[in-house]
């Protein structure tokens, strides 16, 4: 899930940390620190005591500052639903894993890598890298790919088309690829292409999972 810029009501989940221990009303807008947007606009909400901390002061790489500097970011992660925890810190090299609905969108590498990352390098020089830790899926392999595909092929036969994985590249790496061929009318359809990487994304757990057409 993309950081968004507009606050809304969401159901309890034990993932998430509530609005509430953040200061915030459900009638709060909040504007994410990673937007773009051209009046430079920042966060509505009154600032809690927290908040009010030094945010451009240096710190170490603790285990409670990575928390600390987490914390600044978390609110815009739980209005999407979301949330992130430290997985591991391996020397400079921080692991976190991103729950709930960030943790199996599509944008979680950029939300990783524009968002969380950047900040935490700014606050904490120390730190080299931060990695999403993944929850182990599936093996990528045929047998697996065909599991998520049996699930679009009836569709693709009504519309006249059918799907086949043409082969892996990658296997073992952080950004392994699929390559798929899909024949007939639907072949043409980029909305079904769009379901069908999100699918095999979500099944094995890989963000970084890239799925090319033949």
């Amino acid at each position: 899930v993309l950081l968004g810029t507009t606050a809304t009501a969401f159901t309890a989940n034990p993932l998430v940390t509530t609005r509430q221990q953040y200061g915030l009303k459900m009638t709060d807008q909040i504007v994410s620190p990673f937007d773009s947007s051209e009046d430079g606009r920042v966060a509505t909400y009154t600032p809690t005591e927290a908040s009010e901390l030094n945010q451009d002061e240096i710190l170490e790489l603790t285990e409670a500052n990575v928390e600390l500097v987490l914390d600044e970011m978390r609110p815009y992660l739980i209005q999407d639903g979301g949330n992130v925890a430290i997985a591991e810190i391996d020397g400079p090299v921080v692991r976190l894993e991103l729950q709930g609905a960030c943790g199996t969108c599509p944008s979680s590498t950029q939300t990783m890598k524009m968002g969380l990352e950047r900040r935490l390098r700014e606050r904490i020089p120390e730190i080299q890298e931060v990695i999403q830790s993944m929850p182990e899926g599936p093996p990528l392999n045929e047998e697996q790919i065909d599991v998520v595909l049996d699930g679009v092929r009836p569709f693709l036969q009504v519309a006249g088309g059918e799907i086949s994985t043409d082969r892996i590249e990658g296997e073992g790496s952080v950004q392994p690829s699929i390559f798929l061929k899909m024949e007939g009318s639907s072949a043409s359809l980029s909305s079904v292409k769009l379901e069908i990487a999100q699918r095999l994304q979500r099944h094995f757990m890989m963000s970084g999972l890239k799925v090319e057409w033949v």
